[in-house]
């Protein structure tokens, strides 16, 4: 039996891996500057984030949901006084599309209304829902097409309102930084009158942080960069368990559970939340938040330097660069000669950096000066 070919492969085995370091099978070393996805927020292979895994392999793995789990609870309470939510409730699942796909199902409960909107560029998954919110129709199947899905043009606020008018509008989801369509950084006022506009037609503000989130811009949230804001539901996933599997939606207090609502098999599994505790006690006793943006400061900097580089666009450790070229073989480069992972984009042109929150000066000094002699 063969794997089933959907991913295009970068012809690097890796066989071990730490902090912002990777070794493949023949003992090359490389420097991570895409974590898997903006997945690896503390490092690889991190010892407390180890620990906290054997420890609690030693104790109990996996029960369903028909049980008290602390741990859930204790991940809970740590991730509300951490992101400044401490008043919502938690549901916990899997993955992003997951967590965008119960954010939706909540929005539509609580409305009694069916139709969303997204924006153009967005990526919100691959799941049913999600993906119909996904600006990509080579990924969208006929299954999953549906009228009442309005993808609009991005930073169009009155195209936004027309919508509204229309009426049967459940929710609005937005990422805090669009991710896989170039890294693109919605302003302070389209974010708040999107905002004003959702309540002012009784839509459900979703928050899309599952790729800028867990501290990549240097807050805790992206939209935490927009003072006041605060949406209805909020999704998280990849760097939550720094590359174990778990996603989740912050809950405004307004929304009402209800036995059955939501559920999952294997969402917030002891495993799976000591992961994400381990998460949380790394950024906090590392004070890697403001790390974060002092590093990206430092290095959008830099790469506005370069010749060759159109245009950086991002925050914190959050970046998209611009070439005035195909940037694929300059990625290909990147890796092979200069053994530095970095990530594509939508946008042909755009690299896209997303490396562990505690990476040094030291490694993405070396990116810059790579990248630079591959430009000129």
């Amino acid at each position: 039996m063969n794997l089933f070919d959907v991913y295009p492969l970068i012809n690097v085995t890796p066989v071990k891996a730490l902090g912002s370091k990777l070794w493949d099978e023949k003992g090359d070393e490389y420097t991570d500057l895409y974590g898997g996805h903006a997945v690896i927020s503390i490092g690889h292979s991190h010892p407390h984030f180890n620990q906290r895994i054997k420890d609690q392999l030693d104790r109990i793995t996996f029960y369903s949901n028909s049980v008290h789990i602390p741990v859930q609870q204790q991940l809970a309470k740590k991730l509300g006084e951490m992101s400044g939510y401490p008043d919502f409730n938690l549901f916990l699942c899997n993955s992003g599309a997951e967590a965008n796909e119960n954010a939706l199902k909540l929005a539509s409960f609580a409305t009694g209304k069916s139709g969303f909107i997204s924006f153009s560029g967005a990526f919100h998954g691959r799941t049913s829902g999600a993906v119909v919110l996904t600006d990509n129709p080579k990924i969208v199947a006929p299954f999953n097409q549906r009228a009442d899905v309005f993808i609009l043009p991005w930073e169009n606020i009155e195209a936004v309102e027309n919508q509204l008018k229309v009426g049967n509008i459940a929710g609005i989801i937005i990422e805090g930084i669009q991710g896989v369509g170039g890294i693109h950084v919605p302003s302070p006022e389209f974010l708040w009158e999107v905002s004003r506009l959702a309540k002012t037609y009784g839509a459900k503000l979703i928050l899309d942080e599952v790729q800028s989130g867990y501290g990549r811009t240097g807050k805790f949230f992206a939209h935490q960069w927009v003072e006041g804001l605060v949406p209805d539901l909020i999704t998280m996933a990849k760097g939550m368990g720094n590359g174990f599997p778990i996603g989740g939606v912050l809950i405004h207090p307004d929304f009402k559970a209800s036995y059955g609502l939501l559920g999952t098999t294997f969402g917030g599994n002891h495993l799976a939340c000591a992961a994400g505790l381990a998460v949380l006690e790394v950024i906090e006793s590392e004070n890697l938040l403001p790390h974060a943006e002092k590093m990206g400061e430092f290095l959008i900097s830099e790469l506005k330097k370069i010749s060759g580089v159109t245009e950086v666009r991002g925050k914190g450790l959050m970046i998209g660069v611009d070439l005035d070229r195909d940037a694929a073989p300059v990625r290909s480069e990147l890796v092979s000669k200069y053994k530095i992972f970095t990530g594509s984009s939508a946008g042909k042109q755009t690299i896209r950096l997303l490396p562990p929150l505690n990476i040094g000066p030291n490694e993405l000094s070396s990116f810059i000066g790579s990248l630079k002699e591959i430009l000129n």
